[in-house]
């Protein structure tokens, strides 16, 4: 019993610290793995940079009527390639130095789930239909095959909707951009007769 009127202090616990101790250490961190090299991420940043290539490459292909006072039909695919080809070395280059993107935190995203290359390859197959077939039956409905693909590709439904969707886009891309900036954009056989649709 104290006999200074003193409170008795309460016997600490082995490991706990006294009233007078400082914080906590910090706990020791674990190992830290190097950046994993994610090789769809450079696949993709290189696909990117090769596509805006021959973006650039076919843009240099097109004619250009003699009688153009406004934007010729090369400005926009150059621009598209330029913004391509700096996006995808970019890419490259964030990949690379081991930089790439964050996996996302939320909860109805697993970042285990490893890539569906069967979506990636129908991706990319419809994107190689609508390249060949733009000269074939016309820009809308070419534009059309893309986005209705895609979408449908990615999980949207019904897909006629999306087709629907896709055709609306193309015409008025085509309307914008062959109709009134007059840019090469061919309409296809089924309207080649619409006189506002021409570049």
């Amino acid at each position: 019993m104290s006999t200074d009127g003193a409170a008795p202090v309460a016997p600490t616990q082995p490991g706990e610290p006294t009233a007078d101790a400082g914080p906590p250490p910090p706990p020791i961190p674990a190992h830290v793995e190097p950046p994993r090299r994610r090789w769809g991420e450079l696949v993709l940043a290189v696909a990117t940079t090769a596509l805006g290539a021959y973006v650039l490459l076919a843009a240099g292909s097109i004619t250009v009527p003699g009688s153009t006072n406004t934007l010729g039909p090369r400005a926009f695919p150059y621009l598209v390639g330029g913004m391509l080809v700096a996006a995808g070395v970019a890419l490259v280059v964030l990949v690379l130095s081991g930089r790439a993107g964050e996996e996302e935190g939320g909860e109805d995203v697993d970042p285990t789930v490893r890539t569906d290359w069967r979506t990636v390859a129908l991706l990319a197959g419809t994107l190689v239909v609508h390249v060949f077939t733009i000269n074939v039956i016309g820009w809308p409905f070419a534009a059309a095959i893309l986005f209705a693909g895609a979408a449908v590709v990615l999980g949207a439904r019904p897909w006629w909707r999306a087709a629907l969707v896709g055709l609306a886009l193309g015409l008025t891309i085509q309307v914008i951009f062959g109709g009134l900036l007059k840019l090469s954009l061919p309409p296809g056989p089924l309207l080649e007769g619409v006189p506002f649709l021409h570049g």
